[in-house]
This record gives structure tokens, sequence and C-alpha cells, in this order.
């Protein structure tokens, strides 16, 4: 019995806050006119933060997306760490604080361009290579606002012959959540897919590569749990019995990422899954640090906490060439496809979609999908009996000239006739830009660039520092898409010449007022 109590006020000690050594604390005085990026990619549409941020924790939270131990400034210097810290500006000066390591903003040149490239050559250079060519190439499908929890063989399928039979282009196909038995178990449910591999081979033969929703969890009380529990490969709880954790989908076990036997073990169920059914590859949902709070957890790795958790479920999905992630910990300039965290079905959020992505690329994520067109948040389309046509329709635009396209509520079925052959003309476009996007996508593998690019970061020093609405895709082509109501907007083009979708050309500086007619996409390719 005292052994049992020492051992308990032993461990109280060592997580009480008061054993901690204190933290280091940094507070760095801002250059004239500086502002900072960076940390996490939700918070792009924050982004430059404003002189005032309240405290942000890496080690908490990850907003439902990517979170990076990096700070980037307008003015040419950058903060990193390998591990979470936290971070909040108070009259434009910027606080920083870490119970690792005292941390330093090091001053590498004199723009954004200048401090991300210095971050990315010295903590996350690029790999080399990226992810299926068939991502930048092409429109992704996805079935999850269509069919949500109801996924099934029939409907799968209709869906898919929908596309093809409304002129879109076949790309990369993903069958979402509620397909498995259990979670944890890899096979399809008999009584929704009666002929899975059959499913799949179809697909194929139409020209799909196909990918299946999974996530790290494992339904407790299932055949998986006790064999995971057998083995050891199960999340622990500092009791030593399997943890439970609260997600998005209830209570759950969890795989332990940090053991690569369990890791191993995880990919091996998944490598299965493929041979049986033809499966191209899988997208990798949940992990996130956010989910992982509830109690220190016992990790199979002495240096585990969650967001070593989610970095090594996001580097699982890497090995793989058909792979999407959500949630991230650190990983700039590895081959895996981000997408940002599920948006409403809105205007806001869809003003949410540029800032967002570009905060991706300066975070050394550039193969990143801007979520699905009309939003992901399945919860926003419950009870929509009319759709806003005009939000879907700009919402297929802003994604047209991105990275990646991902369609997921079907045109076909929600829009008149006349605007779903808008929404098809835009993935069509996507698919003639394929080349070049893809051209992006290598040059990125080999220099870490974003492939979506802040104004500010292409034409620093510019005024372009709160510019929101407006993008470059690489250094060629200006976006400027419609994110708000209506049919006219501003347009900012910067030096030189610049010659527009219509066959108009003009000479910058300039802003000029341009009509935006719902078939049209304003972009404007640099000639000189």
């Amino acid at each position: 019995m005292k052994k049992r109590l020492l051992s308990f006020l032993l461990l109280a000690a060592c997580l009480s806050p008061a054993a901690a050594q204190p933290p280091f604390e940094k507070t760095v005085e801002p250059l004239p006119g500086e502002r900072w990026w960076g940390g996490f990619v939700a918070l792009g549409n924050r982004m430059p933060y404003p002189a005032e941020l309240a405290e942000q924790d890496l080690a908490r939270i990850n907003y439902n997306n990517q979170s990076v131990p990096l700070l980037l400034s307008s003015e040419g210097r950058y903060v990193w760490s390998e591990h979470p810290f936290r971070f909040r500006i108070e009259q434009g000066r910027l606080h920083l604080s870490s119970d690792h390591e005292a941390l330093e903003a090091v001053h590498a040149g004199k723009s954004l361009r200048d401090a991300y490239a210095a971050a990315s050559a010295a903590h996350f250079p690029p790999s080399g290579t990226i992810p299926a060519e068939l991502f930048f190439s092409m429109p992704q499908y996805n079935t999850w606002i269509e069919l949500m929890y109801d996924q099934n063989q029939r409907d799968i399928m209709r869906y898919a012959r929908k596309a093809v039979e409304n002129g879109f282009p076949q790309g990369i196909f993903m069958i979402d959540d509620n397909w498995q038995n259990d979670y944890g178990n890899f096979d399809f449910k008999a009584s929704r897919f009666p002929d899975p591999r059959g499913m799949i081979d179809s697909l194929h033969a139409m020209g799909f590569r196909v990918m299946l929703w999974i996530s790290p969890y494992v339904s407790p009380d299932s055949p998986e749990f006790r064999e995971l529990e057998r083995k050891g490969y199960l999340l622990k709880t500092r009791r030593g019995d399997p943890a439970i954790v609260r997600w998005w989908n209830g209570y759950s076990a969890c795989y332990d990422l940090t053991n690569p036997e369990a890791v191993a073990y995880l990919r091996g169920k998944l490598e299965e899954n493929r041979s049986k059914y033809g499966t191209d590859g899988f997208k990798f949902d949940g992990g996130d640090v956010a989910y992982m709070q509830a109690e220190p957890y016992l990790y199979h790795d002495p240096e585990g906490d969650p967001n070593r958790y989610m970095q090594r479920w996001a580097e699982l999905g890497g090995t793989f060439a058909c792979n999407e992630l959500r949630a991230c910990w650190k990983l700039g300039g590895q081959p895996v496809v981000q997408r940002l965290g599920d948006k409403d079905y809105s205007w806001r959020a869809l003003q949410l979609l540029i800032p967002d992505m570009t905060a991706a690329g300066l975070l050394g994520h550039p193969y990143t999908c801007p979520d699905m067109i009309g939003g992901g948040q399945f919860t926003s389309f419950l009870g929509v009996e009319r759709f806003d046509e005009e939000l879907i329709v700009r919402s297929a635009q802003v994604h047209a000239l991105m990275p990646m396209m991902q369609f997921s509520v079907a045109p076909w079925r929600i829009l008149s006739p006349e605007n779903a052959a808008v929404c098809a003309r835009y993935a069509q476009l996507h698919r003639q830009f394929g080349p070049y996007i893809l051209s992006l996508a290598r040059h990125a593998s080999k220099t870490g660039e974003p492939i979506v690019r802040a104004m500010e970061y292409a034409f620093p020093h510019e005024g372009f520092l709160e510019c929101r609405d407006q993008f470059m895709l690489g250094d060629r082509y200006l976006v400027a898409p419609m994110v708000t109501p209506g049919t006219q907007r501003e347009v900012r083009l910067p030096r030189g010449v610049w010659r527009d979708d219509r066959g108009e050309t003009f000479r910058g500086p300039k802003r000029i007022e341009t009509d935006v007619p719902l078939d049209r996409l304003p972009y404007y390719e640099r000639i000189r």
C-alpha cells in the first residue's frame, strides 16, 4: 500500500506544474511595419496577425488542421522550434514561451519570401518527391456530403456515373467514413457493399483511382481491439489500461502511433486491404492534438506527446502515394497531401479559402487541397432545401486554379443544368492547367516554394500585406475569384504586363474594376 501511495505521489509531483522548470520566455520587439504569419494553417484568414493576438498554444490545439512550430515575418525574420511553444502578440510585440528551449527570431533577409526560404532550407527541406500526379492534374471526388454516414455501393457507383455523364473529368475518388465493419477493421460492411472488389474494379475501369477513409481509432469491444490490446499496440492511460479517447464519432481506443511495431502492423493491415480490394490509397483522418488532451497518456515512445502522435500518423500517410491528411504536425516539404479543415457551406467559409491556402504554403505544405467545393462540414448541409447556386459555382471557381480541386456535394444534383455545366467547365479548366500545376508541384519538391502564393510573398513591400482575395499560382498567374455575392470586383495588379482570361492586356501596378458574370473566373497571366 505504501509503495502504491509513493508511486502515486511521485507521479503527481512529476505532473505538477510547480515541479516543472519555469518556461523560457522571449519578447521580440517589432521592426518598423513588421507583421507575422504562422503556427496554424486554420488561422491563415487572420494572417498577417494583428497587433493584438490572444495566446496560441501549439501543444494543445490544432484548430482541426495542420500546425507547425514556425513563425514568419514580413521583414525577413522567422522563429522555429522542434517542439510546440506558445505565442501571443501585444501592441505589436511578439511574446514567445517554450517549455523546452529558448527561442529566438532569426534574421534571414528583408521579406516574407526570404524568411520562408531560409526556414525551409534549415528546418524542413523539400524531399524531392511528390504525391501521386493525379492529385494535381485532375479533379477529385469525395462521397462525404452526398452520402455522409450512409456509404454504400449502389449510391457510390451512381455518384461516379453521374460525374462522368455530366462532363466531369475522372480523377481521385474517395469513399468516406462508415464503409468499415468497425473502426480498426479494414473490411467493407457486407450489408452495404455486396461486391466491394467489383465496385473498385468498375471505378478503375471508369478512369478513377480509389481511396478509402481511415482513422487511427479502434472500436472498443471489437475483435481488433482485443487483438491490439494483447499485442500491446494501443495507446495507454497512466494506469496501463487501453486509453479511450473522445473524438467526433464518439469514444474509441487508438493505435499507439509512437510504437514502430504498431505502425508496421497497421501498415500491413492497410496493404492487405489494397491487395484484397484493389484500393489505391487512403484518406488519413483524425489523430488531432486537440483530441489527445483529456489526460496525460502513456506512449510507447518516452518522448511521445500529442504532437508527436499527430506527426507519426501523417508520416504513415506519406508512405502511400495516394494519401490525404487533414491534421498534421510539422512535416513541411514531405510528399503528403494536406486538406484544409472542413469548411461550412457559407460565403464566409468561401472567403477563408485563399488566406488559409496561402498559409498552408508558408508553413511548408504546398500539396494542399482547399477542402471540398461548397464546404465539407456536413452539418451545415443538413436541412438545406434550396441551395445558393451562386455560392457553389463561385466555390468551384476558387478551387479550379488551386493545386487540387475536390467535389463532394454533387453539382448535377443541386444546381440548374446551366450552372452544373459551368462547374464542369471549371473542372475541365483545372484539367487544362494540370501540366502547369504539376510542374509547380515538382518545383516545390526541389525548392520548397509554395504552389499557391500570398501576394505579399510574391511581391513584397508593394502594398499587398492585407490582400486575402487574390493569389499567385506559381509566378505566372494571378487569380482573382469572386468570394462575395455579386458580379463586380476590384483586382490589384502588381508591376509588369498582364493578360487576362479574356485576352485584354494591362500594365501594372494598377487597380482595375472588372465585371465577373457567374460563368467567369478572372485570372491574369504575367507576360513580362
